[in-house]
């Protein structure tokens, strides 16, 4: 009898919360909608996966097949290269990208003249604005064997008449995409790092003075310490992607003699399933295969997170 009456008191002050704060959640009411319809109701057609779909019958006629398409594809020849290619360059992206927006925050930080770092914050910030389309297009025109700057300076440095095309060597499209997209997000991906270190109590630094810590004594022992939650969770959100390649970059960049090392999950999804095979069900059950792994690399980064540094995201 107690028990009910505690949760009828916590269900009448929650109402009446409501009812005094219900314009916070009429604000909120728009962007729930926006989830509901675009997010969870679609959810219902992740069972074409599992079904020879026929656009005649429907989702819902179309006959059930089961596990059929998601070991089609583990069975295919395609398997190795797409998983392959796509782990590859998420985790090049990761080793390579992670930390260099927190050194660069941790650098930004440091420096004392606040018009400078202000000025080489801006700087930075730009390329995130470019579009991808725009970015290729940048891409394509530095790389360019007859006119582009790489080009050029080749051919002074090595005193040679031609210049090698990166776009059509398979073996450098890696390095091309992922240090592309380095210098596009290093300004952005510092945004969060210097929220934190802006944070970080002054007091901290003026008994580390005292002490007479350097200023790089100060950085690895108050800053740092500062934003580890800030990096953990961070980290634990991009291992959630690390099957999660973007489509259109890859795309944008892709052609037939860098298939080989450019062909990702997204885009052979695409193709697959809005080309010439025309296969939505196939399609569906590697986008299904892509975010369950997805989820549980999360998953298990996130509870080694929890047992190891107490900083988690649930």
């Amino acid at each position: 009898m107690t028990a009910m009456t505690t949760a009828q008191r916590r269900r009448r002050k929650m109402w009446k919360l409501m009812k005094r704060y219900w314009r916070l959640y009429v604000m909120l009411l728009l962007p729930v909608i926006y989830l509901i319809l675009f997010k969870y109701v679609p959810m219902a057609g992740v069972q074409i996966a599992f079904r020879k779909y026929n656009m005649r019958d429907g989702i819902w006629g179309s006959k059930w097949v089961g596990m059929k398409n998601i070991q089609k594809f583990v069975n295919s020849y395609m398997f190795e290269r797409v998983v392959g290619n796509t782990i590859r360059l998420s985790l090049y992206s990761l080793f390579a990208g992670f930390p260099l927006p927190i050194i660069f925050a941790l650098v930004l930080n440091s420096l004392r003249s606040k018009r400078y770092r202000s000025f080489i914050e801006n700087v930075t910030y730009m390329p995130h604005f470019i579009s991808t389309v725009v970015m290729v297009g940048i891409l394509v025109q530095v790389f360019d064997v007859r006119i582009g700057i790489f080009s050029i300076l080749y051919k002074w440095i090595t005193n040679s008449s031609t210049a090698p095309s990166l776009f059509a060597n398979a073996n450098a499209f890696p390095h091309l995409y992922v240090w592309s997209g380095i210098w596009q997000g290093l300004g952005w991906s510092t945004v969060i790092y210097t929220a934190a270190l802006s944070a970080v109590d002054p007091e901290l630094h003026e008994a580390a003075l005292i002490d007479g810590a350097t200023r790089f004594q100060r950085m690895l022992h108050v800053d740092i310490p500062a934003i580890v939650p800030t990096i953990t969770i961070t980290l634990i959100l991009r291992c959630g992607h690390i099957m999660g390649i973007g489509f259109d970059k890859v795309y944008l960049m892709q052609n037939d003699m860098n298939l080989r090392m450019s062909e990702v999950i997204s885009t052979y999804v695409y193709k697959q399933g809005l080309t010439s095979s025309g296969d939505y069900s196939y399609s569906t059950a590697i986008s299904l295969f892509n975010s369950l792994v997805n989820l549980i690399l999360i998953s298990i980064v996130n509870f080694v997170s929890r047992r190891v540094g107490e900083t988690s995201l649930w």
